[in-house]
């Protein structure tokens, strides 16, 4: 896929599992089992999808996925797997190294978005993994997690971004922001203070990254809100705006944690909003 100077590829980073009542909050488990069967305990099958965007000068990378550094037992909790996908083979397939990163995107720093930004040698010591890259990152999303609350403190794992913080290597943005005439960082606040969700843009496409705000296809539904979200009444209302703005301008869909759709584009009938599943696509 091609939008403005940018050729957009999928990067699957890996996949894990996570509590179906917690990503679907109030939804009764008979309706989200249609579309995300669950495991016995309960874990719903997600994945982690990065975005490279590559041009003459520049390899965005959005989101890198929860990266190989955590214990046994948090792998064994979150059911993560990666025997299929890993962030650098799916990169090496493209032609492409960590190093020739110019550019991350983080759209948060929970660990299953920002994991990746490092790793640990053969030592243990924990490395960039992306060291010659810029890392934009919202100024008061930094300083939530840094300082989260007691509720979502488990999210952040501090060995993930705070290598960065002290390489410098941050881009810290206040508010919505243009990377370039094709790229806007857009905040949203219901999951967790200052996200930034992506828009891919030129004069025949929008393409939205969408982050946590719709994390998985079963999310363009309202009432399908994560109890993970801080403010879901927050999540409720941007979900309404961006809906709207969705089906109005035809913008497709980018999928972060779907497993079983990548794309859609998204039409609102009687009974509310839902996907028009697109070919899954590929770029070569």
């Amino acid at each position: 896929m091609q939008i403005g100077e940018y050729k957009i590829h999928s990067v699957q980073t890996g996949l894990f599992r996570l509590d179906g009542g917690a990503m679907f909050g109030i939804v009764p488990k008979p309706l989200w089992s249609k579309t995300n069967p669950a495991d016995e305990n309960n874990r719903i099958d997600m994945c982690m999808r990065a975005m490279l965007l590559v041009s003459d000068k520049k390899k965005i990378l959005i989101d890198n996925g929860i990266g190989y550094k955590n214990s046994e037992k948090f792998n064994t909790i979150y059911g993560i797997n990666h025997s299929y996908y890993t962030l650098e083979n799916e990169l090496k397939k493209l032609g492409y190294t960590p190093e020739d990163i110019t550019d991350v995107i983080l759209t948060h720093l929970h660990f299953d978005h920002a994991g990746g930004s490092t790793y640990k040698n053969e030592n243990g010591e924990t490395k960039i993994t992306f060291p010659n890259a810029v890392h934009y990152i919202q100024r008061r999303h930094l300083d939530w997690a840094m300082n989260p609350s007691d509720r979502d403190k488990a999210s952040f794992i501090p060995g993930d971004f705070e290598p960065l913080e002290k390489a410098g290597l941050f881009r810290l943005i206040d508010d919505d922001y243009f990377f370039d005439e094709n790229i806007k960082l857009n905040v949203v606040n219901g999951h967790t203070p200052a996200q930034q969700i992506v828009t891919i843009r030129d004069d025949n496409s929008i393409l939205l990254y969408a982050g946590d705000l719709f994390p998985m296809a079963s999310h363009v539904h309202l009432p399908y809100i994560m109890g993970y979200d801080l403010f879901p009444l927050t999540t409720l209302n941007e979900k309404k705006i961006y809906l709207s703005k969705i089906v109005r301008e035809k913008w497709i869909v980018f999928f972060e944690h779907d497993p079983y759709t990548e794309t859609a584009r998204i039409h609102r009938t009687e009974k509310g909003y839902s996907i028009i599943k697109e070919e899954e696509w590929v770029s070569s």
